[in-house]
């Protein structure tokens, strides 16, 4: 017997995702209104512990697109969630210094002060982890490794989850990112930060930085893999066994959305600019010229061998409560039902 269902929760990361598009688009509410169920955000939440699931995926009829810290580590916890599809959209990843601090390349880096916030227990430090495989994949092009820097740990008072709707934000949902890195970067308690994505370009040039490190579209992949590269579509257990149909549906419009975007060029900068919070001309900086071409949703190896990797370099610096089977964590069947479908 089919579970009927009113209501599906999802949540996406602000960041250059099909999901994102087809929200935009209105795809993925028309898709699930067409089964009579209403889709709702979980950042939109008002209640803190519905909001905790795009950390924890805790919530039962939901699914996630986005940076793939929390997923793995909810899966390392338990959680009891299925990993259905994966993006890789590359983006601007550096190191960045102040002038006069002497640094203008990796190697000067040696012996010298790494800042790296570290927020409190509880949900996952994602900046945290993701600034750390920054620090490593720019050290190991150089022949370095982690010991010879010296990690500063800039200590965040709040989460993640503490600071929404505080009055201090002017408004916004959030405070942006490398507030803390770049106030102990000024004030010369540290010598150098790791920032990305669209926002991270833009810190970068407002406080006149100098780049002594610049990886996000480097020709290895396993210097550029790191929180959002590649990003996961997951679900959770009940979905996935209950309503596998549902996550079939989900799963070709996701698919649309990211073959809508190699026909539209302009309008996807202009959406995904829409998503992040920046200007189109921060965008194309950011995430090249050829993002249209880098949202599309699979599961080949090459995909899951970036999330392995990924994993195992969480797992190493003690981010996992656990390791996990990757492979048991896919789930296959809403692609192959769609592969099937296109055959016949």
């Amino acid at each position: 017997m089919t579970t009927q269902l009113s209501e599906i929760w999802y949540t996406r990361c602000p960041v250059p995702t099909p999901v994102g598009l087809a929200a935009q688009l209105g795809w993925l509410e028309e898709t699930f209104a067409r089964e009579g169920i209403k889709l709702n955000s979980i950042l939109d939440a008002k209640d803190p512990t519905i909001r905790e699931s795009h950390f924890n995926h805790h919530l039962s009829w939901s699914f996630r697109h986005g940076g793939n810290v929390p997923p793995i580590r909810a899966r390392s916890e338990g959680r009891a969630t299925r990993l259905v599809g994966i993006t890789w959209t590359d983006e601007f990843q550096a190191i960045i210094t102040l002038p006069g601090r002497g640094i203008h390349k990796t190697t000067d880096l040696k012996d010298r002060r790494f800042g790296i916030a570290r927020r409190p227990e509880g949900i996952i430090d994602f900046h945290r982890a993701t600034a750390l495989k920054g620090l490593v994949s720019a050290l190991t092009l150089e022949g370095l490794t982690h010991k010879d820097v010296e990690i500063v740990d800039i200590p965040v008072a709040e989460s993640v989850l503490d600071i929404q709707g505080d009055p201090s934000l002017f408004g916004l949902k959030r405070r942006l990112p490398y507030s803390h890195e770049l106030t102990a970067l000024i004030r010369g308690d540290v010598d150098a930060i790791y920032v990305k994505g669209t926002q991270g370009i833009t810190v970068a040039n407002l406080f006149g930085t100098i780049r002594v490190a610049e990886f996000g579209f480097h020709p290895d992949p396993k210097i550029r893999i790191n929180s959002g590269s590649p990003r996961v579509l997951t679900v959770d257990n009940r979905l996935a066994e209950e309503r596998p149909d549902l996550v079939v549906r989900l799963i070709e419009t996701v698919r649309r959305a990211g073959d809508w975007a190699e026909a539209h060029p302009d309008e996807t900068r202009r959406f995904v600019a829409r998503e992040v919070g920046a200007s189109e001309e921060t965008v194309a900086a950011a995430n090249g010229p050829d993002l249209h071409r880098h949202l599309t949703l699979g599961l080949d190896p090459v995909l899951l061998n970036a999330v392995a990797h990924y994993k195992n370099f969480l797992r190493d610096w003690d981010f996992l409560e656990d390791d996990f089977d990757l492979d048991a964590w896919v789930d296959r069947r809403p692609f192959d039902a769609l592969d099937t479908r296109a055959v016949a």
